[in-house]
């Protein structure tokens, strides 16, 4: 299975889930052995509370500064690691920022890692000394000792509620096929319902592009194919360019990590094309042949 289009699927998911809460950051680099953080999250000052309710536990997680870590296959003793050595290394940052500024630096003040794994053993619970602490944050949440601030999402363990689901659609296999169709059952005007969908119709083309897949990628393909079809069908038959337009924006962001002045150019040409057309091109070509393409400066 190939891991990247995962990891796009999931950093970009996590950033347009968070935007509203305060400013994401994928792919952070951090000091020291070069290393990225796959989302750094630091929350406004103010935030709506009910864009934080809205995301259920995801919210809960954006109370503090935030590294989150999501995981694909089940998040190894190494890999897990290798997530405090970068949780180590940003909280020498605060410090040198606190003691530079002659500011006092409080532990709640630090970030919280939280690494997000679709399973979890309970010999890699034992052997990082996680726990349980069910009567506040319920099943499925592991932490370290306090001093560490840092937990395991066990997300296959997490209950089947409105306040997981966020995170759920980040699991695989049954885990993430229920959270699709929990997904697919909120109101239409749900705004997190629409943003969550158009991300996994992207991871949708990009897998089906893919030269290295297993039969579980295919099972979400074909998972995703009908709502991916009744999405364009709708758009079509209402005559909406909009929804074209979301459906292309989406693929941009997802393949190129943004949408900047010289990729917004490819948008109208783009879709004066048929979704057949216009999606193996998106995923296909590079950014360099995709401006040759439609000739933009």
């Amino acid at each position: 299975m190939t891991r990247f289009p995962y990891d796009q699927f999931s950093k970009s998911y996590l950033e347009e889930l968070l935007q509203p809460l305060g400013t994401v950051q994928v792919a952070r680099e951090v000091a020291g052995e070069v290393r990225e953080v796959d989302v750094w999250f630091s929350p406004n000052e103010l935030v709506d509370a009910t864009e934080v309710s809205r995301l259920g536990l995801l919210g809960r997680f954006a109370a503090t500064p935030a590294i989150l870590e999501p995981f694909r296959n089940a998040a190894t003793p190494t890999e897990i690691c290798s997530c405090l050595l970068k949780l180590f290394e940003i909280r020498s940052e605060y410090e040198r920022d606190a003691k530079r500024n002659k500011q006092k630096l409080t532990e709640t003040s630090l970030p919280m890692l939280w690494i997000l794994s679709p399973t979890v053993s309970q010999s890699v619970l034992e052997g990082f000394a996680a726990f349980s602490d069910q009567p506040n944050w319920g099943n499925g949440i592991y932490f370290l000792p306090r001093y560490l601030r840092t937990a395991i999402v066990a997300i296959h363990q997490l209950p089947k509620t409105r306040e997981t689901l966020w995170l759920r659609l980040l699991g695989k296999g049954r885990v993430q096929n229920a959270a699709i169709d929990e997904l697919e059952a909120l109101p239409v005007d749900e705004p997190l319902r629409t943003r969550a969908l158009e991300l996994l119709y992207s991871l949708k083309t990009t897998l089906e592009l893919s030269q290295n897949i297993d039969e579980e990628d295919r099972e979400l393909i074909m998972r995703l194919s009908p709502l991916y079809t009744q999405r364009l069908a709708e758009a079509e038959q209402q005559g909406k360019k909009e929804g074209k337009r979301k459906v292309v924006e989406s693929l941009l962001k997802t393949r190129f990590g943004c949408l900047d002045e010289q990729l917004a150019k490819v948008i109208e040409p783009l879709l004066s094309l048929p979704p057949e057309q216009f999606t193996p091109l998106l995923l296909q070509l590079s950014r360099e042949e995709l401006l040759e393409r439609f000739d933009v400066q």
